[in-house]
């Protein structure tokens, strides 16, 4: 499968992997690593988005606990990390060393790779943090002095059976 990414354009490579019947899942080498690994490690966003088409697991780690987003950030490919966060890669997954790939693409020198991920990690704490507070704002019982609202005269009047017994006479 490396083989087939390696040295061929994007097309004829989709075409042996077509014809070779690659799985989607399933590893394609001893180390774990599946093609979807194999197009984020090649910094290959054709075949990436071909095999999240095809319901590629992007957490799937390989035996280095590392995803397709690790690979992405560890070879500087925008692209492909684009990719990933799109189809709900996870961010902050660490691999075996405790590293997410805002750390790889750091220490790699991504530095533009790794601003988009901190970003998108960012942004998506702050959606997470807003929908958390609009949630509780929803479900909290509300106040006595939130509940009431004020009663016109002519409300009170009409459904207050005390003020119509007193005034029956007036």
């Amino acid at each position: 499968m490396l083989l087939l990414l390696e040295g061929n354009t994007e097309s004829e490579s989709l075409s042996h992997l077509l014809q070779a019947g690659t799985e989607v899942n399933i590893p394609a080498d001893t180390v774990g690593q599946d093609p979807a690994h194999l197009a984020a490690h090649g910094g290959h966003p054709f075949f990436l988005l071909w095999q999240l088409q095809t319901g590629a697991n992007l957490n799937q780690q390989d035996c280095l606990g590392e995803a397709p987003i690790h690979k992405a950030a560890k070879v500087g490919s925008l692209e492909c990390l684009a990719l990933l966060v799109s189809g709900r890669a996870t961010i902050n997954l660490c691999n075996k060393k405790g590293q997410t790939a805002e750390d790889l693409a750091l220490a790699f020198g991504f530095g533009e790779c790794a601003q988009f991920l901190k970003t998108v990690k960012e942004t998506q704490n702050r959606k997470v943090h807003d929908s958390l507070r609009r949630t509780e704002v929803a479900t909290r019982p509300k106040r006595a002095s939130e509940s009431r609202r004020p009663i016109s005269k002519k409300t009170m009047r009409t459904n207050d059976p005390t003020f119509l017994m007193s005034h029956k006479g007036a």
